[in-house]
């Protein structure tokens, strides 16, 4: 089942309650193997998903940026990192430094990203569906399957593949 972008968002909110519960259970009783079946569903997925496709990631979310991101950055711009800061980013609610506004500032017409070979940590990883201890980001992957239908897909697999 792919799902279309309009209709991920009620899909989710329809799965939330079994995926939370399903997570909780995670949590309590995690499979040893749970890491490897994780990075075979997560490249499974991702070999048949062009993120180019939909970007709805940098649409509607912003990433956090680290302090080695926005060095990283404003190298690649020529800037200072007080400059890059000033120009690009704010701190939110929890002290992390994120975009002004979303969608994403470097995000181009053809959904590309102005700079990827240099973009954030959060963005390498996104959607998270291959970390290790996956068990432990639960909470991001309930947000990540609203926003991401890969991460909607992986969520689906794993549920048959390891019933709790």
């Amino acid at each position: 089942m792919k799902p279309q972008l309009n209709e991920l968002g009620k899909l989710a909110k329809d799965k939330h309650n079994e995926n939370k519960k399903y997570f909780d259970k995670l949590k309590k009783k995690t499979p040893k193997n749970l890491d490897y079946v994780m990075q075979d569903l997560h490249e499974a997925e991702f070999k048949k998903t062009d993120c180019l496709e939909c970007a709805n990631c940098c649409k509607t979310t912003g990433p956090l940026f680290t302090l080695a991101d926005i060095e990283r950055i404003s190298k690649h711009f020529r800037q200072k990192p007080q400059q890059f800061i000033d120009q690009y980013l704010r701190i939110d609610e929890d002290n992390d430094y994120v975009l002004q506004s979303v969608p994403c500032t470097f995000l181009e017409a053809d959904n590309k990203c102005f700079i990827y070979d240099v973009r954030p940590k959060a963005c390498r990883e996104f959607p998270h569906t291959d970390r290790k201890k996956f068990q432990q980001i639960s909470n991001l992957t309930l947000k990540n399957i609203e926003i991401c239908p890969a991460a909607f897909n992986i969520v689906e697999e794993m549920k048959l593949k390891m019933p709790l």
